[in-house]
């Protein structure tokens, strides 16, 4: 049992701002991040975070009538978003004030521009680019190495966050963390390109 819940599970997160706010069922993996106001509301189906994703600002995290929310690994729910009874795949940034409605799937390594609205049902394929209302593909390319170095980023933040340290990214050190990891991702998706 978490302080949120018995049926709240907390794997190692990263940081869990003292606002933000679970209820129902909800798993958080390994090196997840909620900042401030964020909520998850899952009074019947289930909600899932996977590793290494932040959840950030305002974010409202809510399942549907029939669909639960499932998040993947290393996203970036940014802030001010609505996600709702969806899946979102691996490497993810979904942009500023983005509403995501019951039955989307979202593919891997895909970026949906800020102020979109994917309609009930929406499918959109890996290593898309979505804008607009209703969201539409606008673009195909391999978000991977972009997603995941902010996914990193936000890990970095919160690792110092959880440790009253609120300038990380003014740091040598991050720029030069930042630096590194970006080659790393850009070789990794060269391969996976392959």
């Amino acid at each position: 049992m978490t302080d949120f819940g018995p049926d709240v599970t907390i794997n190692y997160a990263a940081y869990i701002h003292p606002s933000a706010l679970i209820y129902g069922k909800a798993t958080l993996e390994k090196g997840v991040s909620m900042w401030p106001y964020s909520v998850i509301r899952a009074e019947s189906q289930e909600v899932t975070i996977g590793e290494f994703t932040n959840i950030q600002d305002f974010v409202m995290i809510h399942i549907g009538d029939t669909t639960g929310t499932h998040i993947g690994s290393h996203c970036s729910i940014t802030h001010h978003c609505t996600i709702h009874g969806c899946t979102i795949g691996d490497n993810c940034l979904i942009g500023i004030n983005t509403t995501i409605m019951d039955g989307c799937v979202i593919g891997d390594n895909c970026i949906i521009a800020g102020h979109s609205f994917l309609k009930e049902g929406t499918i959109i394929p890996d290593n898309s680019i979505v804008m607009g209302t209703p969201g539409k593909v606008v673009r195909t390319q391999n978000n991977y190495a972009r997603c995941r170095l902010n996914a990193f980023m936000y890990y970095r933040n919160a690792l110092a966050y959880a440790s009253d340290k609120h300038r990380e990214w003014a740091s040598e050190n991050c720029l030069e963390a930042m630096n590194a990891e970006m080659e790393k991702l850009r070789a990794e998706q060269q391969q996976l390109e392959q």
